[in-house]
Parts: structure tokens; C-alpha cells; sequence
């Protein structure tokens, strides 16, 4: 059904339930249910869905707030309003060591990176004291925008020492395959996460609205020698992930 159609009053409209907006709300919320508005294509403007229901622009922009309010239409700036894309959360054990390819390879899907920045730079302060680095020592780092099935899901900004990783532009895909050809891929890793609201940059490559709820993940990779062998800062959208741990009884005298 087109949604002309779909809109038509005739077909909705009467011998409804409440106010005319809340109707209009329903009456979309069930396009969404049955996929003639899907995510990520924008809903008719306010003017054409006035025009195809005879109702009010004021109804119309109510209508639209109301769903919103709800989380099920997100507006963008200059781009309209869009039916809020529900994917599958990825739920991610904080007890095991594994690289995103791998994670998302045992779900069965895809994957795909879009790098931002990869090379030989000096490093950052921060850098230079997560890594233990002596004076003067570059830093490898990898930066790029992970997605599993087509969907953005996190943004990976990782720094390896050089003689740990001398060619960083061998990853092509994962990180941990490479450094497992190179004998050094980590064991063992301390990882930080906070909640964060997104800034503008982060929003627009994750396909979000800015300050929409994050992630951030920092995280120390260690060699089983105790060195520190990467420093990863990564930023993962809010609504992908469920991290889980499992808990266990301290004993008594712990």
C-alpha cells in the first residue's frame, strides 16, 4: 500500500478513538509495524501528511511530537523525521579478550571498517604515559568506524608501540589476527567504561543525533610479560550494546 493510501481518513480516520493527533500517531505507528515507514527513510513532510489527511499542520507537528517523545521517530536537523532504527543488540562479555571481528563473526554478521586515521604519528601525552613509552618513540595507531551488518556500531581509536606493531597499514581487518602473526598479541586487558552523551562528530559517523547516549571504553591490552602491549579509546552508541560480567561470591576472608 502506498502512503497516500495509507494516510487516506477514509481508511482511519472515522470512528476513531480521542483526539486527532493521537489518531494520527496510532495510525502511523502501525505503518511502522507493518514496514510501509521503515527505518531510516524520512516520513512525508508535515505539509504532505496535512494534504493527505485533511488535518491541521498544528495537528500534524503534534502528531510527530507526540512519537518523539516516545523514541520511535527521531528528528534530524534540516533532514526531517525518521522511524528510529531498532537493531539487535550485541550483548558482550567483559570476560573474555576478543577482538570486534571476532565477536561479531560468532553472531554470524558481517563486518565492515571505514578508517579514519592510520599510520605513524607522534604521540599523544596520553599515549606516552598509557604505553610506557621512552622519549621520542613514535606510536602506531589505527582509527576507524566499525559496523556489523551495516549498521555503525563503534568508533576504535587504538595505539600500539612500534615495536610492537611496526606496519600498522598491514591491519586490514583485525588488529589481534596481525599481532597474533606477529607473536605479540595480548592476554589480558583492564578496561574503564563510562556513560557519555555523544558530541557532534562522534553522532554523525554512528548515525545518531548528538548528545544521544555512548559509550566510552578505554581500555590497557597487556603481553603475558606484563607489558602493556595496546591502548585502545573507543566510543560505542548507547542503544547496540549490553556489556555483561558474570559475579562471583568473594570468600570470606577476601
Amino acid at each position: 500500500m502506498s502512503v497516500d493510501a495509507f494516510l487516506t481518513p477514509a481508511n482511519w480516520m472515522e470512528g476513531g478513538a480521542g483526539p486527532r493527533y493521537v489518531r494520527l500517531r496510532r495510525r502511523i505507528e502501525d505503518g511502522i509495524a507493518r514496514r510501509i515507514f521503515t527505518p531510516d527513510v524520512p516520513l512525508p513532510p508535515e505539509r504532505e501528511i496535512a494534504a493527505m489527511t485533511g488535518l491541521s499542520r498544528v495537528t500534524v507537528r503534534k502528531a510527530i511530537q507526540d512519537l518523539v517523545e516516545r523514541g520511535i521517530v527521531v528528528q534530524r536537523q534540516g533532514s526531517g523525521s525518521f522511524v528510529k532504527a531498532t537493531g539487535q543488540r550485541v550483548e558482550q562479555s567483559l570476560s573474555r579478550l576478543t577482538s570486534f571481528t571476532e565477536d561479531m563473526a560468532r553472531r554470524g554478521m558481517d563486518t565492515q571498517a571505514t578508517w579514519l586515521e592510520r599510520g605513524v604519528f607522534v604521540p599523544s601525552p596520553e599515549e606516552v604515559v598509557a604505553l610506557a613509552l621512552p622519549s621520542g618513540d613514535s606510536v602506531a595507531r589505527l582509527s576507524r568506524l566499525r559496523s556489523a551488518g551495516g549498521r555503525p556500531m563503534a568508533i576504535e581509536r587504538a595505539a600500539l608501540p612500534l615495536d610492537i606493531l611496526p606496519d600498522p597499514l598491514r591491519v586490514e581487518t583485525s588488529l589481534y589476527e596481525e599481532l597474533e602473526r606477529l607473536g605479540a598479541r595480548p592476554v589480558r586487558a583492564l578496561q574503564k567504561i563510562s556513560a557519555i552523551n555523544l558530541g557532534a562528530d562522534e553522532a554523525r559517523l554512528l548515525n545518531l543525533e548528538p548528545r544521544d547516549a555512548g559509550l566510552r571504553i578505554e581500555r590497557r591490552s597487556y603481553l603475558d610479560n606484563g607489558r602493556v602491549a595496546e591502548f585502545t579509546r573507543s566510543t560505542y552508541r548507547g542503544d547496540a550494546y549490553d556489556f555483561v560480567a558474570e559475579l562471583r561470591l568473594a570468600k570470606r576472608q577476601d
